[in-house]
């Protein structure tokens, strides 16, 4: 049988291959740079208090932002857009698109607006644990955050129309100009202003709306030079809004769902000690690095194109869940086993300094365990969605993510209050532990969804798993790579005096430059342990493929 190509040569897969990398450079761009920006947080704020209310306030608007943005409207808008652009309807796509910005920013403002109207009331029902001036300088943080929510929803159209061209770098690395208007705001307010901890808050905020605004204008050019057709409109009728209305319902409540328990773990986290919803903010920057760079990049380069194969034989879409579920193991199997092993060193090395101390470094990295074994199954989970998406099934994916919300709450409460029993840290500057019982609740939860995801998929398109045995070795691969971290953390050394090593005999145990060496070597020796051990039991990743996915 002769493979299929699209108009210019290249196999389908060939160009999800490349839009992957291509979201995956983009995502990098953006991570990393998030990664700075809480790299400077954890300086100024560390696990304070000021950090709880920031932690709270951001979550609290950014349920809007999920419910409305990028996930959201990948599902209803791209399959639907893509398959106009595909049919070589340029104008009826443009119409479709304007109308779709018009709903979404009416929506989204008046949201917002709702939010900022309604803060004083719901900030001190939602953490009522928290002292008079925390509540206050919640409410304050969190109305100009809901204003910075709803252009962020605005851009997470832009992102639709991008992604749909298979613009992916442009739309994916935008959230850079977020993330340096937060850096900016802090090192000028923080450092050279050198504002106490409650203005340097509320000057973060204004950073972010400052970002958002950023974020949406570097994407603007792209799209301009790319709709055709294009009219802003609230019309209801132009063709294609109205399937994606109907598809943007229990897309949202699937988002919803899922946005709800990240919520309600922040409350939940409001009636622990102090510095709990710092830690989960913290341990899930490192949990959702790789989600998002592995398991977006591959879910969102994939989505348009299993769109386009909609309407061929199951075998098709079946073939491409599986290789992409494949590439996701490759990925997502060492950064499993390096985030349980040598998840300490990684925390020590890009959080510890100023208010982030050690005891800080421990808490973190127990919370950032109890999400990791949850890990695989969080990633793989967004390509499943995606494939019910590119089938038009949004309510399965919907009905699924509540359940997942049900198990991760009913299991998180009934595990934080026990946990939070225990401390690290001495008595005084000790962090207790009660949000490692919400991080355990949620990887329970991603294990089921993962499940049931797969289950309902088989219904649907046949078989679609890799090869059993690919996946064993690829788990010896990755257990024999932890064995090598394990030793390598032990001759490297501890950042624990007691337990010192060769880099704290070396260096000052206080000093970054030990939590680097100690980081970077353990992930640098691991890293090459797995990609030997993976070429030698044949589930490797050749170079010349990857240098051909980036054609």
């Amino acid at each position: 049988m002769a493979t299929q190509t699209d108009a210019d040569g290249s196999t389908p897969s060939g160009r999800s291959g490349s839009g992957a990398w291509w979201v995956g450079v983009g995502i990098f761009l953006s991570r990393i740079s998030g990664l700075v920006r809480e790299v400077v947080f954890a300086r100024y704020f560390g696990t304070s208090a000021v950090a709880d209310v920031w932690r709270a306030a951001l979550r609290t608007p950014n349920v809007l932002q999920n419910l409305l943005g990028e996930g959201t409207l990948s599902a209803s808008f791209i399959p639907i857009y893509a398959e106009m652009v595909e049919e070589g309807r340029a104008e009826a796509a443009g119409r479709f698109a304007g109308a779709v910005l018009g709903l979404v920013m009416v929506t989204a403002f008046l949201s917002a607006a709702v939010g900022i109207a309604l803060a004083p009331v719901v900030m001190p029902l939602m953490f009522s644990r928290w002292q008079p001036w925390q509540v206050e300088l919640g409410v304050e943080v969190v109305r100009v955050l809901f204003v910075m929510t709803a252009t962020l929803v605005v851009s997470a159209w832009a992102l639709g129309v991008l992604n749909s061209h298979r613009r992916f770098l442009m739309s994916y690395a935008a959230p850079m100009a977020w993330n340096g208007a937060l850096i900016a705001a802090m090192l000028y307010f923080g450092g050279v202003r050198d504002w106490e901890l409650e203005r340097l808050v509320v000057a973060l905020a204004w950073g972010g709306v400052v970002g958002g605004v950023l974020q949406l204008l570097v994407q603007l050019p792209g799209v301009v030079s790319l709709l055709r057709g294009f009219r802003w409109s609230v019309d209801r009728r132009v063709e294609g809004v109205g399937e994606a209305i109907r598809n943007f319902v229990p897309v949202v409540a699937a988002r919803g769902a899922v946005n709800l328990s990240g919520l309600v773990d922040v409350v939940l986290a409001g009636l622990l000690a102090d510095g709990a919803i710092a830690l989960l903010g913290y341990a899930q920057t490192l949990y959702l690095f790789p989600i998002a760079l592995f398991g977006m990049s591959i879910a969102a380069a994939e989505l348009p194109e299993m769109s386009r194969d909609r309407g061929r034989a199951s075998e098709v879409l079946a073939a491409r869940v599986r290789t992409a579920l494949d590439r996701l193991g490759f990925l997502l199997v060492p950064t499993a086993f390096a985030f349980l092993l040598i998840g300490d060193a990684f925390v020590a090395m890009i959080f510890q300094g100023g208010r982030f101390g050690p005891s800080s470094t421990a808490a973190t990295y127990a919370v950032l365990a109890g999400y990791t074994l949850g890990l695989p199954a969080s990633a793989a989970s967004r390509t499943l969605s995606s494939s019910f998406y590119a089938l038009r099934d949004t309510a399965t994916p919907a009905r699924i993510a509540g359940l997942r919300v049900a198990i991760s709450a009913v299991l998180g409460i009934a595990l934080m209050f026990p946990l939070d029993r225990l401390s690290v840290g001495g008595p005084d500057d000790g962090l207790r532990l009660g949000a490692v019982g919400l991080a355990l609740g949620a990887a329970v939860g991603a294990w089921v969804e993962y499940a049931l995801l797969r289950s309902r998929l088989t219904a649907r398109i046949g078989p679609h798993s890799p090869d059993a045995g690919r996946r064993v070795r690829r788990w010896v691969a990755g257990a024999l790579a932890a064995l090598v971290a394990v030793g390598a953390k032990l001759v490297l050394g501890s950042l624990v005096p007691e337990h010192a090593g060769w880099v704290v005999e070396v260096l000052p145990p206080a000093s970054k430059w030990a939590a680097l060496v100690l980081g970077l070597g353990t992930a640098a020796l691991f890293g090459g342990a797995y990609l030997a051990a993976a070429q030698l039991l044949g589930v490797g990743v050749p170079l010349t493929s990857l240098l051909r996915r980036r054609r």
